[in-house]
């Protein structure tokens, strides 16, 4: 019986939101909303707040208006565990009070879901593996370290410090990567207005000159007529150049290593991969390991924390390496692909005891790298931006004025 409960597909929450007024302490009246799947959990909430209910009715499902858990709320809910259970708290207890306290109702179904199947017999990390796509590898061994140790609430606050560690961490790269890209888009975008809406009204007026247009102007009309015959043709091909890429990278494991090689050679844009990389790499290992996670065990969940290909495998192989009794320095060098000093760095804390710190120390010194990067790639960006933009927009505008310099001439 017990095989067959387990084999049952879990049974996804429904969530709802609903709209209540009513009069609060006092006689005020009071409105508000309340997501909740049925209209007696929003009572019994209402009533604990000593709120008397006039009406309760409900808006619509929330299947499309709840969102999807993101990273951040994954950390939200992991420091906000943490401090209820440092507190004190009992677990289903904390589990009520995090659900009612997040904003996102996808997470909080997802907690209250939680809390349903720990309340029923499960452990926290149990319930979290049924969940595996919202809690990674790392976030269900941790847990249940924690669970096995007694030291739930230090091991929730490791994740919470190593989930806010890790998305600042990416925000810095994705700072350097949409902030050119973004410029440059809107560079085009305004290139292409010009070409398409600006310049064929000076082409209708050129034609009552009588006189031969300027060269420089001559190719501005040209490229004019090309942007309004495919620039159709250019936004479908991009679109779809973009859309085969992704599929290209998902569907095969080959062509998105090779991608991801690809971005490494970028000049600086590659390097802030490299190093985030490292970062990354370290953290969740010193992380892991730092809990008690065997080290096989920790370098296969590093290998999925590394956000790149070109290192996952790389961390794939050290972690065939060690199991076969290789030392973690030696068998980060034979790949040829991390720093020397992040290696010599963890041999320095294979030889005194302390791994764990010197990766932690690892990967504070690679994101301080990506910082300064990021830093310098802004700085040289912005004015090869600015030139880029003004030879684009003040060429098209310089060879539009040109005949009307020579308008003196031609009469």
């Amino acid at each position: 019986m017990a095989t067959q409960t387990a084999q049952q597909p879990r049974k996804k929450l429904k969530l709802y939101r609903w709209k209540w007024t009513g009069k609060g302490p006092g006689g005020r009246s009071v409105k508000g909303e309340v997501v909740a799947s049925q209209k007696i959990e929003v009572e019994k909430e209402l009533a604990g707040q000593n709120i008397i209910v006039k009406s309760i009715r409900r808006k619509g499902g929330v299947a499309g208006g709840m969102g999807r858990v993101k990273p951040r709320d994954v950390m939200l809910f992991a420091r906000q565990m943490a401090t209820m259970l440092r507190a004190g708290v009992p677990v289903i207890q904390a589990f009520q009070v995090v659900a009612e306290s997040l904003r996102k109702p996808a997470m909080s179904a997802v907690v209250q879901q939680m809390m349903n199947e720990v309340a029923a017999g499960a452990s926290f990390s149990q319930s979290l593996r049924r969940h595996s796509e919202h809690f990674d590898s790392l976030f269900c061994n941790l847990v249940e370290a924690g669970e096995a140790s007694g030291s739930l609430d230090r091991m929730l606050d490791r994740i919470a410090t190593y989930k806010e560690k890790v998305e600042s961490l990416k925000g810095r790269v994705k700072k350097a990567l949409w902030y050119p890209a973004a410029v440059i888009a809107v560079g085009v975008g305004v290139t292409a207005l010009l070409l398409i809406k600006v310049v064929p009204q000076f082409e209708s007026l050129f034609h009552g000159f009588g006189a031969e247009l300027p060269v420089m102007t001559q190719m501005t009309i040209t490229l004019s007529d090309y942007a309004q015959a495919y620039w159709l043709h250019g936004v479908g091909g991009l679109a779809a150049a973009i859309f085969l890429l992704r599929q290209g990278m998902r569907r095969s494991e080959q062509f998105a290593y090779r991608v991801h090689r690809f971005a490494l050679k970028i000049p600086v844009i590659g390097d802030i991969l490299d190093k985030s990389a490292v970062a990354r790499f370290s953290r969740t290992l010193a992380t892991t390991y730092g809990a008690g996670v065997p080290m096989v065990d920790s370098l296969d969940i590093a290998a999925g924390a590394a956000g790149n290909l070109v290192y996952q495998r790389a961390i794939e192989q050290v972690r065939e390496d060690v199991a076969t009794g290789q030392q973690l320095h030696f068998a980060m060098r034979l790949t040829e692909r991390f720093p020397p000093l992040s290696v010599q760095m963890v041999g320095i804390g294979e030889e005194s005891g302390a791994l764990d710190t010197m990766l932690n120390r690892v990967a504070d010194y690679y994101e301080e790298e990506v910082d300064n990067k990021v830093d310098a790639l802004t700085s040289l960006l912005e004015p090869f931006i600015i030139v880029v933009l003004g030879v684009l927009v003040g060429g098209l505008v310089v060879s539009m004025y040109l005949p009307i310099f020579e308008l003196g001439t031609v009469l």
